[in-house]
């Protein structure tokens, strides 16, 4: 069998995500102590005790989403072959770069620590946010986004499933987006619980100190090709990879796009770490191939893995 691995984003986290695996397994376990020692503090603490508010802010959710689904991967791949493809959304496009073996553990958890504070620092500077909007297309939210003609204020972020966009901007330009929206025929506006703006003009600050980082991360060729966001398409060289990443913080997010890339040439797609969004969108998407997800403990013994 061909096996895809999925890993959320930010907007994921939860109290006590992952405690099931850390008590449990000596692999998860491991993963979640070296992360302790690397970053210098107590992160296990804040992910599984809180508070939701400091779970929540961009430096340590992005960090502690990142952990725990590597902690879960540690156990998955005592249990079953590596994966043919990888992918993650956002945020997630991390954890699926260590997943593929593209980058070790250290650096990646650098690399999400370094993100999350600078996406922090640009969240704090100009406050924003991101708003599903349900029952519009890709062009109905660009005609919605040309119509607001605020360049500075309102971006289409994410392409996550058909009718499922999402607007990322200011309050004005997300009060206007969705009123806009709304009078387009748009059925719902869903705020995320993010902290930001991401994937919009917001990030631009944080994109570019994080570029320069980039640079100095000793990336190798991988074992599993991974989809990346910016394109919903393979990427199979580190040149490319760079590239990606580098565009990643201010660009749409094309993962409906990813996902049917990937359906023909896998059996199953495994979701790894908190929640179950992607396995919705997989649904809703309408995939082929058979979409588990891996939170809990309970939940390898249902999926057979």
């Amino acid at each position: 069998m061909k096996y895809a691995f999925l890993f959320p984003g930010q907007g994921a986290q939860c109290i006590g995500m992952g405690k099931d695996f850390y008590e449990q397994f000596d692999v998860a376990k491991a993963v979640f102590e070296k992360a302790n020692a690397l970053l210098g503090f107590d992160l296990t603490k804040i992910i599984f005790e809180g508070p939701i508010e400091t779970l929540t802010q961009t430096k340590y959710s992005q960090v502690a989403i990142f952990v725990v689904s590597m902690a879960i991967l540690e156990v998955i791949k005592t249990r079953m072959q590596k994966p043919h493809f990888v992918a993650g959304l956002s945020l997630g496009e991390y954890s699926a770069l260590v997943a593929g073996g593209w980058l070790g553990f250290d650096e990646g958890l650098q690399l999400v620590w370094k993100r999350g504070g600078l996406m922090h620092e640009a969240c704090d500077a100009k406050k924003g946010g991101l708003t599903v909007i349900l029952g519009l297309d890709e062009k109905e939210i660009k005609d919605v986004v040309a119509k607001a003609h605020l360049p500075h204020d309102l971006w289409m972020a994410n392409l996550n499933c058909p009718k499922q966009v999402v607007l990322s901007g200011s309050p004005k330009g997300l009060d206007v987006g969705i009123k806009l929206a709304l009078e387009k025929g748009a059925k719902k506006a869903i705020p995320l619980n993010v902290h930001g703006a991401f994937h919009s003009g917001m990030m631009q600050s944080a994109e570019k100190k994080l570029n320069a980082y980039l640079e100095t991360l000793d990336f190798k060729k991988g074992y599993a090709d991974i989809v990346m966001n910016t394109t919903g398409q393979m990427t199979h060289t580190i040149e490319e990879i760079k590239r990606n990443l580098k565009c990643q913080m201010t660009t749409p997010v094309y993962w409906q796009k990813g996902i049917e890339t990937m359906d023909s040439k896998v059996d199953m797609f495994i979701e790894i770490g908190c929640g179950k969004v992607l396995s919705g969108l997989n649904r809703r998407i309408g995939t082929k191939a058979k979409t588990i997800n891996v939170e809990t403990v309970e939940d390898l013994k249902k999926g057979s893995i």
